[in-house]
Parts: structure tokens; C-alpha cells; sequence
């Protein structure tokens, strides 16, 4: 069955008491709203990768347009995946690195999408005891940009992976299925403040032993911004360790969900999981929820845990930082970057945290604006 014949045989099945869909239906991050209709999109989207230095790429990485990709999806939504399919057929695209691939500048994946609708499916084959960090930037002003991002971390692995959504107006539908091979270790985060609406659904499988993951947020929302994050990480394997960690600053009239689900299941002994939700209300008229949820059919683990923190910025430490010289704008957005800067200084090293934090800094100057 092709890819639309599948979406119009699911596309009536969303289901509101899922989380993927509770906060967000399905025909409001389509693109056209009718979800019966699947569009033709001709266009492909621009995509370069080079270092974030801009020199030269080590050897053992390309990135290469392949238009038969059968690999196998396990626990993701069949409406968005199939939907994503059928109209990414002209902008598909595989991310390979050898054996034992190393990098020792951040590499930076450039996604740039332009008027009308945009869509790509990456693929990712990361060989194993390859160790590399990279960025993945969305930027652009399309109306509505797709990104569906599969595959797998290749065993013994070590990867740092960031994901930077600065899109300056639209809708963003983001969809990854990543697996993790045996002892693999993967540090993804996700660093927003751009599009007028986001839907993420992003989920993680950990089905071979020793793999490690960590997945962080770093969420900036202004205006009338509506940010919707489904996170979910299923540990199927003995001695798999996860930490979820989602901070999320918001601002204006605009409204940040979070929605987390922790699978562990039976015969992963030794599991140690845990997930944790921080948001940030900067006005009285933002909004920012945290939902996580857990699921533990295995007794024997090292611990499986979940917490949530809503609150405004701390008045005593906005009146510390005004006797000291800062202006109340400049207090708060010191507060905020440093609120934002605790996840953000997990994702890579010192050098791509730089990058990141300059990236926070221009953010923040452009909401105080």
C-alpha cells in the first residue's frame, strides 16, 4: 500500500484521548485544515551540511537524496507518518556515517523552507562507535513545513544532537522515530523559539542493552505562539538509562504543552528513567502545561520517577539583580537565559553551547523588543 492510499485509510482515526492529538488536532497542523486532502508539493527544500565552522567535512559522513526508503517505523502515529510519506516523495534524504565516524568540529545540518508548503523525510544511519555532535536548523518563512526524521544510533555510538527550530512564522509538524543500538549514548535537545504553531511528536525506542539518553528542551515562546511537544521514550532492554528534562519560557498570549510518556517494559531490569517538566510564565496572559506520564510493567528497576514546576520569574531575585545595576528588562531576560540555559548547557560542548547560548541571547533581545 502506498504512502496515500495508507494516510486515507488511517486519517479518520485520530483519537483526542491519545496525547498526540488532546492539545492539538490532527486538521489543525495540516496544511490545508481538510484533512481528506493530501497536497502535491513539487518544490524541495533547500539542505546543506557542513561544519559549524564552515570547514571541511571529515570524511566518512554524506548526505545523499535516496527515493526508495523501506525502513521499518515502530511506535509512531500512522495518520502524521503516512500523511508526512506521501508528500515528502520529492525531498527524501539519508544521513550515513561510516564505522567508527568521528568529527571534531559540530557539524550543522541546514533545513531552509520558503513560501507555500515544505516537507522532507531524513533518514539517519549512524554507524557504530561513531562520535560527532550535530545541529539541525529549521529556518525560513513557509507557510507549513514537514519534517519526518527516522533511523537509527548505530551500537557503542556517542552522539550529540540538537535540534533548533527558528522558523519566523507558519506551522512546523515534526515527527522523529529514533532507535538506539546497544550501548549507544544520545543527547538530543531541542531548542525552540520560532512558527506560529509547532506539533512534535518525538519518540525514542531504547530495545538493545546499555543505551543511554538523554532528551532536553529549551522552549522561548512570545506573541501568540502555540508550541505543542509529545515526548516519548520506551525502554524494551535490561540497564537502559533516560533522563527527560523540558524547560519552557513563555511569553505574550502564547501557550507551550508538554506531554511526556515513559514506557518501560516488562524484562527491562535495571531500568533508571526519569522526567521532568519546567515552565516559566513571563505574563499573566501565557500559558504552559506539563503532563507526564508513566508506564512500568517491570518491578525490578533502578528507579522510575516524574515532576512538574509552573511558576512566574521569582520577584526576590529580579530585586537582587536590580540593587545590582540591571534594568528590569535586562533582569529578566538574565533570568530567563539562565532558566533556559540549565538544559541548554547539556546538549554538547563547550564551543556548540557557545553557539547556542548566543543563539538564546539574539532570541530574547528579539521579545524584548
Amino acid at each position: 500500500m502506498n504512502a496515500i492510499n495508507r494516510y486515507k485509510e488511517v486519517s479518520g482515526t485520530t483519537d483526542k484521548a491519545d496525547h498526540l492529538w488532546r492539545y492539538t488536532p490532527w486538521k489543525k497542523v495540516h496544511p490545508t485544515g481538510d484533512i481528506k486532502i493530501v497536497p502535491e508539493i513539487d518544490k524541495e527544500v533547500k539542505l546543506r551540511l557542513i561544519n559549524l565552522d564552515e570547514t571541511d567535512l571529515a570524511e566518512g559522513i554524506s548526505l545523499q537524496k535516496e527515493n526508495v526508503l523501506e525502513e521499518k517505523l515502530e511506535d509512531i502515529d500512522p495518520v502524521a507518518t503516512s500523511f508526512m510519506k506521501a508528500v515528502s516523495e520529492k525531498s527524501r534524504w539519508v544521513l550515513r556515517t561510516k564505522r567508527k565516524f568521528t568529527s571534531e568540529v559540530p557539524l550543522l545540518l541546514e533545513i531552509e523552507a520558503n513560501s507555500g508548503f515544505n516537507s522532507l523525510e531524513l533518514v539517519l544511519d549512524i554507524g557504530e562507535m561513531s562520535e560527532f555532535e550535530i545541529v539541525t536548523l529549521i529556518k525560513g518563512e513557509s507557510d507549513w513545513t514537514g519534517f519526518l526524521r527516522t533511523g537509527r544510533i548505530g551500537d557503542g555510538s556517542n552522539i550529540n544532537d540538537i535540534t533548533v527550530c527558528l522558523q519566523k512564522k507558519g506551522v512546523l509538524l515534526r515527527l522523529d522515530s529514533i532507535a538506539l543500538g546497544r550501548d549507544a549514548n544520545m543527547n538530543t535537545g531541542t531548542v525552540s523559539s520560532g512558527s506560529e504553531r509547532t506539533k512534535a511528536d518525538l519518540r525514542y525506542r531504547m530495545a538493545e542493552n546499555g543505551s543511554h539518553l538523554q532528551v532536553l528542551g529549551s522552549i522561548l515562546s512570545r506573541d501568540n505562539m502555540y508550541l505543542d511537544y509529545h515526548i516519548e521514550i520506551k525502554h524494551d532492554a535490561p540497564e537502559t538509562f533516560s533522563r527527560l528534562d523540558w524547560h519552557a519560557a513563555c511569553g505574550g498570549k502564547s501557550r507551550t504543552i508538554g506531554t511526556g510518556m515513559l514506557k518501560v517494559a516488562k524484562g527491562s531490569t535495571g531500568t533508571d528513567a526519569a522526567q521532568n517538566f519546567h515552565n516559566l510564565l513571563l505574563s499573566k496572559d501565557a500559558e504552559a502545561d506539563g503532563i507526564p506520564e508513566l508506564e512500568v510493567s517491570e518491578s525490578n528497576v533502578v528507579g522510575c520517577g516524574h515532576g512538574i514546576a509552573n511558576g512566574p520569574i521569582d520577584e526576590n531575585q529580579l530585586f537582587y539583580l536590580q540593587s545590582r545595576g540591571f534594568s528590569e528588562s535586562d533582569a529578566k531576560s538574565a533570568l530567563i537565559a539562565a532558566f533556559l540555559n540549565s538544559t541548554l548547557v547539556k546538549m554538547g560542548s563547550t564551543g556548540l553551547h557557545g553557539w547556542l547560548s548566543k543563539l538564546l541571547t539574539s532570541e530574547l533581545d528579539i521579545m524584548n523588543k
